[in-house]
């Protein structure tokens, strides 16, 4: 058995930090919703969360994690764009786009 040395092996791909997720995700609510007091009404309603909540995820102070992320992601679609970008795939984002397209036809 090796030893732990503590080490740890650099991970490929796209680095976000916890600032520039809250940052994309705040800028993804406001760019589908705006800033209102109804936008914050409709995070609520998407994810269960408090008012409280749903307006420091608009004001970028704080960031949804796991299942509110999800929830986000199924009620805005520039939410997804953004957690699909940052995760380093944005071609996926074309298929909702396409998708939207054919629903509107």
């Amino acid at each position: 058995m090796l030893p732990k040395t503590g080490t740890l092996l650099p991970r490929p791909g796209v680095t976000v930090t916890e600032q520039e997720y809250a940052s994309r995700i705040c800028q993804a609510l406001r760019d589908d919703l705006g800033g209102s007091r109804a936008a914050a009404k409709s995070i609520m309603r998407w994810t269960g969360a408090s008012n409280r909540t749903a307006r420091n995820w608009l004001n970028g102070a704080a960031s949804p994690s796991g299942y509110h992320l999800v929830c986000l992601a199924r009620g805005s679609n520039a939410v997804l764009a953004a957690m699909l970008s940052m995760s380093g795939r944005p071609e996926l984002a074309l298929s909702a786009d396409i998708r939207a397209i054919e629903v509107a036809l």
